[in-house]
Protein backbone atom coordinates (compact mmCIF):
# COMPACT_ATOMS: atom_id res chain seq x y z
CA UNK A 1 0.00 0.00 0.00
CA UNK A 2 1.37 3.61 -0.86
CA UNK A 3 2.25 5.11 2.08
CA UNK A 4 -0.44 8.18 3.19
CA UNK A 5 1.38 11.79 2.31
CA UNK A 6 0.57 14.30 4.99
CA UNK A 7 -2.04 16.26 3.94
CA UNK A 8 -2.02 20.43 4.63
CA UNK A 9 -4.70 22.55 4.92
CA UNK A 10 -5.17 24.16 1.41
CA UNK A 11 -3.41 27.80 1.25
CA UNK A 12 -6.51 29.52 2.08
CA UNK A 13 -10.02 28.96 2.49
CA UNK A 14 -12.67 31.20 1.17
CA UNK A 15 -16.59 31.25 1.47
CA UNK A 16 -18.10 29.32 -1.19
CA UNK A 17 -20.23 30.61 -3.83
CA UNK A 18 -24.09 29.57 -3.07
CA UNK A 19 -23.87 27.45 -6.54
CA UNK A 20 -20.86 26.36 -8.65
CA UNK A 21 -19.12 27.87 -11.42
CA UNK A 22 -20.10 24.97 -13.69
CA UNK A 23 -17.77 26.05 -16.23
CA UNK A 24 -14.90 23.65 -15.29
CA UNK A 25 -14.01 20.13 -14.90
CA UNK A 26 -10.63 19.78 -13.25
CA UNK A 27 -9.06 16.07 -14.65
CA UNK A 28 -6.81 14.31 -11.71
CA UNK A 29 -4.82 11.75 -13.54
CA UNK A 30 -2.83 9.72 -10.09
CA UNK A 31 -0.57 6.59 -8.71
CA UNK A 32 -0.43 8.07 -5.24
CA UNK A 33 -2.20 8.83 -1.83
CA UNK A 34 -0.88 12.58 -2.18
CA UNK A 35 -3.87 13.14 -4.70
CA UNK A 36 -5.79 13.32 -1.44
CA UNK A 37 -4.56 16.17 -0.39
CA UNK A 38 -5.16 17.74 -3.86
CA UNK A 39 -8.73 16.98 -3.50
CA UNK A 40 -8.38 18.90 -0.09
CA UNK A 41 -7.52 21.92 -1.98
CA UNK A 42 -10.06 21.36 -5.06
CA UNK A 43 -12.76 21.15 -2.49
CA UNK A 44 -11.92 23.93 -0.87
CA UNK A 45 -12.08 26.36 -4.06
CA UNK A 46 -15.03 28.57 -4.45
CA UNK A 47 -15.71 27.63 -7.57
CA UNK A 48 -16.80 23.95 -6.64
CA UNK A 49 -15.66 22.19 -10.03
CA UNK A 50 -16.44 18.61 -10.28
CA UNK A 51 -13.28 16.57 -10.12
CA UNK A 52 -12.93 13.47 -12.77
CA UNK A 53 -9.60 11.23 -11.19
CA UNK A 54 -8.44 8.84 -13.44
CA UNK A 55 -6.56 5.44 -11.43
CA UNK A 56 -3.18 4.91 -13.16
CA UNK A 57 -2.42 2.46 -10.00
CA UNK A 58 -3.70 3.93 -6.39
CA UNK A 59 -3.85 1.56 -3.94
CA UNK A 60 -7.61 0.16 -2.99
CA UNK A 61 -7.05 2.76 0.44
CA UNK A 62 -6.68 5.56 -1.08
CA UNK A 63 -9.52 4.49 -3.72
CA UNK A 64 -11.86 4.17 -0.69
CA UNK A 65 -10.73 7.43 0.59
CA UNK A 66 -11.48 9.33 -2.84
CA UNK A 67 -14.52 7.72 -3.27
CA UNK A 68 -15.74 9.52 0.48
CA UNK A 69 -14.09 12.44 -0.13
CA UNK A 70 -15.89 15.69 0.04
CA UNK A 71 -15.02 17.44 -3.65
CA UNK A 72 -17.20 16.36 -6.07
CA UNK A 73 -15.17 13.31 -7.61
CA UNK A 74 -15.72 10.40 -10.46
CA UNK A 75 -13.42 7.83 -10.62
CA UNK A 76 -12.22 6.41 -13.84
CA UNK A 77 -10.29 3.31 -13.91
CA UNK A 78 -8.80 2.23 -17.17
CA UNK A 79 -7.44 -0.89 -15.41
CA UNK A 80 -3.71 0.33 -16.24
CA UNK A 81 -1.11 3.36 -16.20
CA UNK A 82 -2.28 5.58 -19.04
CA UNK A 83 0.55 8.17 -18.44
CA UNK A 84 -0.97 11.14 -19.55
CA UNK A 85 -3.69 10.04 -21.64
CA UNK A 86 -5.42 9.44 -18.68
CA UNK A 87 -5.98 13.13 -19.53
CA UNK A 88 -8.31 12.29 -22.38
CA UNK A 89 -10.33 9.94 -20.90
CA UNK A 90 -10.93 12.56 -18.83
CA UNK A 91 -11.65 15.34 -20.96
CA UNK A 92 -14.06 13.13 -22.83
CA UNK A 93 -15.97 12.12 -19.87
CA UNK A 94 -16.43 16.20 -18.71
CA UNK A 95 -19.78 17.36 -19.14
CA UNK A 96 -18.31 21.06 -18.90
CA UNK A 97 -16.91 23.52 -21.88
CA UNK A 98 -13.98 23.90 -19.97
CA UNK A 99 -11.09 21.50 -18.01
CA UNK A 100 -8.47 22.39 -16.12
CA UNK A 101 -5.67 19.74 -15.40
CA UNK A 102 -3.87 18.54 -12.21
CA UNK A 103 -1.70 16.67 -10.61
CA UNK A 104 -1.36 14.31 -7.36
CA UNK A 105 0.81 17.51 -6.62
CA UNK A 106 -1.00 20.57 -8.01
CA UNK A 107 -4.25 22.00 -7.70
CA UNK A 108 -5.63 25.45 -8.30
CA UNK A 109 -5.48 29.19 -6.10
CA UNK A 110 -8.94 30.14 -5.40
CA UNK A 111 -10.61 32.05 -7.90
CA UNK A 112 -8.32 31.07 -10.67
CA UNK A 113 -10.15 28.96 -12.29
CA UNK A 114 -13.56 30.99 -12.63
CA UNK A 115 -11.05 33.56 -14.08
CA UNK A 116 -9.68 31.11 -16.64
CA UNK A 117 -13.35 30.42 -17.29
CA UNK A 118 -14.09 34.15 -17.99
CA UNK A 119 -11.15 34.69 -20.35
CA UNK A 120 -12.01 31.27 -22.55
CA UNK A 121 -15.60 32.84 -22.88
CA UNK A 122 -14.41 35.95 -24.32
CA UNK A 123 -11.91 34.57 -26.94
CA UNK A 124 -13.75 31.97 -28.48
CA UNK A 125 -10.61 31.25 -30.02
CA UNK A 126 -8.61 30.66 -27.40
CA UNK A 127 -7.57 27.14 -27.00
CA UNK A 128 -5.47 26.54 -23.86
CA UNK A 129 -4.59 28.62 -21.16
CA UNK A 130 -0.95 27.97 -19.68
CA UNK A 131 -0.71 29.83 -15.83
CA UNK A 132 1.52 30.67 -13.67
CA UNK A 133 3.15 28.15 -11.50
CA UNK A 134 4.64 28.80 -8.16
CA UNK A 135 5.87 25.54 -6.04
CA UNK A 136 6.41 23.99 -2.65
CA UNK A 137 5.07 25.37 0.92
CA UNK A 138 7.54 28.79 -0.29
CA UNK A 139 5.50 29.46 -3.32
CA UNK A 140 9.07 29.70 -5.58
CA UNK A 141 8.54 30.52 -8.96
CA UNK A 142 8.57 27.73 -11.31
CA UNK A 143 11.66 28.56 -13.89
CA UNK A 144 8.79 27.91 -17.14
CA UNK A 145 7.00 30.76 -15.94
CA UNK A 146 10.06 33.47 -17.22
CA UNK A 147 10.63 30.85 -20.41
CA UNK A 148 6.78 31.72 -20.86
CA UNK A 149 6.45 35.35 -20.46
CA UNK A 150 9.43 36.14 -22.51
CA UNK A 151 7.92 34.35 -25.24
CA UNK A 152 9.02 35.75 -28.90
CA UNK A 153 5.77 34.91 -30.49
CA UNK A 154 4.05 38.28 -31.49
CA UNK A 155 0.81 39.05 -29.69
CA UNK A 156 -2.47 38.23 -31.07
CA UNK A 157 -5.31 40.60 -31.34
CA UNK A 158 -7.95 38.37 -30.85
CA UNK A 159 -6.12 35.79 -28.04
CA UNK A 160 -5.25 37.20 -24.45
CA UNK A 161 -1.85 36.94 -22.41
CA UNK A 162 0.97 36.10 -24.26
CA UNK A 163 0.87 33.21 -27.40
CA UNK A 164 3.07 30.15 -26.40
CA UNK A 165 3.90 26.66 -27.40
CA UNK A 166 4.26 25.16 -24.18
CA UNK A 167 2.81 24.86 -21.01
CA UNK A 168 3.33 22.87 -17.56
CA UNK A 169 0.65 20.20 -17.74
CA UNK A 170 -0.87 20.09 -14.22
CA UNK A 171 -1.18 24.29 -14.62
CA UNK A 172 -3.33 24.82 -17.84
CA UNK A 173 -7.07 24.70 -18.83
CA UNK A 174 -7.91 23.96 -22.24
CA UNK A 175 -11.65 24.11 -24.14
CA UNK A 176 -12.67 20.91 -24.38
CA UNK A 177 -13.66 21.25 -28.12
CA UNK A 178 -10.02 22.33 -28.66
CA UNK A 179 -8.37 19.55 -27.15
CA UNK A 180 -10.40 16.82 -28.39
CA UNK A 181 -10.28 17.84 -32.21
CA UNK A 182 -6.27 18.48 -31.68
CA UNK A 183 -6.30 14.87 -30.15
CA UNK A 184 -5.44 15.32 -27.02
CA UNK A 185 -2.48 14.06 -25.73
CA UNK A 186 -0.40 11.34 -28.28
CA UNK A 187 -0.08 7.90 -27.30
CA UNK A 188 3.47 7.22 -28.67
CA UNK A 189 4.84 10.10 -26.03
CA UNK A 190 2.79 8.50 -23.26
CA UNK A 191 4.24 10.69 -20.64
CA UNK A 192 7.22 13.40 -20.19
CA UNK A 193 7.61 16.18 -21.93
CA UNK A 194 3.93 15.77 -23.83
CA UNK A 195 2.94 19.60 -23.57
CA UNK A 196 4.99 20.71 -26.64
CA UNK A 197 2.89 18.43 -29.41
CA UNK A 198 -0.39 18.88 -28.18
CA UNK A 199 0.63 23.02 -28.57
CA UNK A 200 1.59 22.44 -31.63
CA UNK A 201 -1.66 20.36 -32.54
CA UNK A 202 -3.59 22.98 -31.28
CA UNK A 203 -2.34 25.62 -33.48
CA UNK A 204 -2.14 23.67 -36.14
CA UNK A 205 -5.93 23.46 -36.21
CA UNK A 206 -6.45 27.39 -35.80
CA UNK A 207 -6.38 27.26 -31.43
CA UNK A 208 -4.30 29.69 -29.67
CA UNK A 209 -1.95 29.01 -27.18
CA UNK A 210 -1.97 31.41 -24.25
CA UNK A 211 0.22 32.43 -21.62
CA UNK A 212 -1.50 34.20 -18.95
CA UNK A 213 -0.11 35.12 -15.17
CA UNK A 214 -2.96 35.99 -13.34
CA UNK A 215 -4.40 32.22 -13.58
CA UNK A 216 -1.75 30.09 -10.74
CA UNK A 217 -1.75 26.35 -10.24
CA UNK A 218 0.25 25.46 -7.17
CA UNK A 219 2.70 22.58 -7.47
CA UNK A 220 4.41 20.47 -4.74
CA UNK A 221 6.14 17.82 -5.81
CA UNK A 222 8.20 15.04 -4.38
CA UNK A 223 11.76 15.39 -5.69
CA UNK A 224 12.05 11.66 -5.50
CA UNK A 225 8.65 10.71 -7.73
CA UNK A 226 10.47 12.85 -10.55
CA UNK A 227 14.09 12.54 -10.77
CA UNK A 228 14.33 9.78 -13.26
CA UNK A 229 11.97 11.90 -15.99
CA UNK A 230 14.71 13.31 -17.85
CA UNK A 231 15.19 10.69 -20.34
CA UNK A 232 11.71 10.75 -20.93
CA UNK A 233 11.57 14.44 -21.69
CA UNK A 234 14.73 14.02 -24.10
CA UNK A 235 13.05 11.08 -25.76
CA UNK A 236 9.83 12.88 -26.66
CA UNK A 237 11.41 15.91 -27.24
CA UNK A 238 12.98 14.34 -30.50
CA UNK A 239 9.89 12.20 -31.09
CA UNK A 240 8.31 15.23 -31.14
CA UNK A 241 10.41 16.71 -33.91
CA UNK A 242 10.07 13.55 -35.32
CA UNK A 243 6.41 13.87 -35.89
CA UNK A 244 5.55 17.02 -36.59
CA UNK A 245 9.20 19.14 -37.66
CA UNK A 246 11.00 19.46 -40.83
CA UNK A 247 12.89 16.44 -41.67
CA UNK A 248 16.63 18.23 -41.23
CA UNK A 249 15.33 19.95 -37.91
CA UNK A 250 14.44 15.95 -36.54
CA UNK A 251 17.76 15.35 -37.91
CA UNK A 252 19.78 17.60 -35.86
CA UNK A 253 18.32 17.15 -32.70
CA UNK A 254 18.82 13.44 -33.54
CA UNK A 255 22.27 13.69 -33.96
CA UNK A 256 22.74 16.30 -30.78
CA UNK A 257 21.11 13.55 -28.39
CA UNK A 258 23.41 10.72 -30.41
CA UNK A 259 26.76 12.68 -29.31
CA UNK A 260 25.64 13.28 -25.89
CA UNK A 261 24.80 9.34 -25.35
CA UNK A 262 28.21 8.25 -26.86
CA UNK A 263 29.80 10.84 -24.30
CA UNK A 264 27.81 9.43 -21.66
CA UNK A 265 26.00 12.25 -20.70
CA UNK A 266 23.01 11.47 -17.84
CA UNK A 267 19.72 10.43 -19.31
CA UNK A 268 20.63 10.76 -22.72
CA UNK A 269 21.45 6.87 -23.57
CA UNK A 270 18.01 5.63 -21.71
CA UNK A 271 16.32 8.52 -24.46
CA UNK A 272 18.13 7.57 -27.35
CA UNK A 273 16.87 3.50 -26.98
CA UNK A 274 14.03 5.54 -26.44
CA UNK A 275 13.53 7.18 -29.26
CA UNK A 276 14.49 4.15 -31.16
CA UNK A 277 12.21 2.26 -30.40
CA UNK A 278 9.43 4.49 -30.73
CA UNK A 279 10.41 6.08 -33.96
CA UNK A 280 8.75 3.53 -35.78
CA UNK A 281 5.30 4.03 -34.73
CA UNK A 282 6.05 8.29 -34.52
CA UNK A 283 6.97 8.29 -38.09
CA UNK A 284 3.84 6.50 -38.80
CA UNK A 285 1.64 9.41 -37.57
CA UNK A 286 4.19 11.98 -39.21
CA UNK A 287 2.34 14.86 -39.81
CA UNK A 288 3.94 18.51 -41.10
CA UNK A 289 3.10 21.52 -39.07
CA UNK A 290 1.50 24.56 -41.12
CA UNK A 291 4.12 26.88 -42.18
CA UNK A 292 2.97 29.46 -39.74
CA UNK A 293 3.11 27.05 -37.19
CA UNK A 294 6.62 25.62 -38.00
CA UNK A 295 7.59 29.37 -38.29
CA UNK A 296 6.88 30.08 -34.82
CA UNK A 297 8.43 26.79 -33.58
CA UNK A 298 11.67 27.86 -35.57
CA UNK A 299 11.69 30.98 -33.01
CA UNK A 300 11.37 28.89 -30.41
CA UNK A 301 13.84 26.85 -31.39
CA UNK A 302 16.95 29.69 -30.30
CA UNK A 303 20.14 29.21 -30.27
CA UNK A 304 20.69 26.39 -27.46
CA UNK A 305 20.34 23.02 -28.63
CA UNK A 306 16.90 22.15 -27.89
CA UNK A 307 18.42 18.56 -26.52
CA UNK A 308 20.38 20.76 -23.74
CA UNK A 309 17.01 21.51 -22.23
CA UNK A 310 15.36 19.94 -19.08
CA UNK A 311 12.52 22.50 -19.23
CA UNK A 312 9.22 22.68 -21.65
CA UNK A 313 10.01 25.51 -24.86
CA UNK A 314 7.64 28.00 -24.74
Amino acid sequence: MCPQSPRPAPDTAPARTAAPDGRVTVAVITRRASVLRTLDALAALPEQPPVIVVDNGIDDTTLTAIRRHPAAVRVLRPGGNTGALGRNLAVRHARTPYVAFSDDDSWWEPGSLGRAADVLDAHPRLGLLAARTLVGPDGTEDPLNDVLAASPLPRETDLPGRPVLGFLGCACVVRRDAFLAAGGYHPVLFFGGEETLLAYDLAAGGWGVAYEPSLTARHHPEPSHRSDRGHLQLRNEILTFWMRRPVPVALRASARLTAAALTGRSAARPALRGVLTRLPAALARRRRLPPHVERAARLLDGPAPATTRESTPA
